[in-house]
């Protein structure tokens, strides 16, 4: 049987990195080169403000890597050094990519923790309440969007073409509210009788071969609500504003795209725009929406860039919030697990 570390490398092999690299390539060149405009490519100005632009790009790819970084050190109380959360959010990032957007990198991630000399429980408790906050900023960050930049205004592509698209983003935006609705209540209000409920749930007869998993679900919820007992108001509002500082650094990348692209942007509407475009990935069933983000992206905002640009922005969009996670991971890896062969041997040692 193999050991945890060698299926984690298998995770990261060539095999399962190749599909999402090539479905998202592929993907993006075909929109591409189906929508070429040259002429819009060459009336693109560069300037010093453009100079600008990049810089502000990378500063938020930054922000988004540091405030993923504080969080989790937050969540483990500052038992995970700066460097230690480096390699823990990197290796986190980088199963997202590789997993299906539906499945994400959770069960990854719990292993990925509980290495850094991490309780088993704490690591589930850490992983299922990050992926609360996360939900929950979609939650309340959608109706807030819709109030101040306007249901017509942020919808206006949908409005244009059917029904079908925004119904599928309710749809999704309805699966998030309802698993952020069991978290919460499991970890926050109620965590015995919802445990218990899941676990009834689990008895029925033609969910019976799913028993296991929501058993799982069920102690998850127990352990998460008996390590975040007691926990301050000032620790929430913490984690919760590096939730809010990671997320919209993730979304001010396509708002900064536009400028460097064109020099212009509705910022409100191109946000909001952006965390529907993530909505969608949230419930879709390719590795890290590798494919889909590529095609959606120019749908969602082709009254916002002109038509020759739109597309081979969704590529580099992708270059600069997808691509470097996977290369990121593929250099992490083997540091992070010889740090821990070298910590292992130091133990024996002393």
């Amino acid at each position: 049987m193999q050991s945890p570390d060698a299926r984690l490398r298998k995770l990261f092999s060539l095999r399962n990195i190749l599909p999402p690299v090539l479905l998202g390539v592929g993907t993006g060149l075909f929109v591409v080169l189906r929508n070429l405009d040259s002429e819009a490519l060459s009336a693109i100005q560069w300037s010093a403000n453009n100079i600008i632009w990049i810089f502000i790009l990378l500063l938020l790819i930054f922000l988004r890597q540091w405030a993923y970084m504080y969080r989790i050190r937050l969540l483990t109380d500052k038992q995970l050094s700066w460097k230690r959360s480096f390699y823990v959010i990197s290796l986190w990032e980088f199963a997202s990519t590789v997993t299906p957007t539906v499945v994400g990198g959770s069960a990854v991630a719990v292993y990925i923790v509980h290495r850094e000399h991490i309780s088993a429980g704490r690591s589930t408790a850490i992983v299922l309440v990050t992926a609360f906050l996360d939900e929950l900023f979609f939650l309340i960050m959608v109706p807030i969007l819709i109030v101040l930049g306007g249901y017509h205004e942020i919808f206006h592509f949908a409005l244009q073409t059917g029904q079908f698209q925004r119904g599928v983003f309710w749809i999704g935006y309805s699966i998030i509210f309802l698993i952020t609705l069991i978290i919460g209540l499991g970890i926050f209000i109620r965590p015995q009788t919802i445990a218990n409920l899941i676990r009834a749930i689990g008895k029925i007869n033609f969910l019976k071969k799913w028993k296991k998993e929501l058993e799982d679900t069920a102690r998850d919820i127990e352990i998460t609500s008996g390590e975040l007992s007691g926990k301050s108001m000032v620790f929430w509002i913490k984690t919760m504003g590096a939730t809010i500082l990671t997320w919209s650094a993730r979304f001010l990348v396509v708002n900064v795209l536009i400028l460097l692209f064109t020099g212009a942007c509705q910022h409100l509407i191109v946000y909001a725009r952006h965390l529907m475009i993530w909505v969608l990935l949230l419930v879709t069933p390719t590795p890290g929406g590798s494919g889909v983000a590529e095609l959606i992206f120019g749908y969602y905002l082709n009254d916002q860039v002109p038509a020759g640009l739109v597309h081979p922005m969704a590529i580099v969009w992708r270059a600069v919030t997808y691509y470097p996670y996977i290369l990121l991971g593929i250099v992490v890896l083997p540091v992070w697990l010889r740090s821990l062969l070298n910590s292992k041997n130091e133990m024996k040692e002393g």
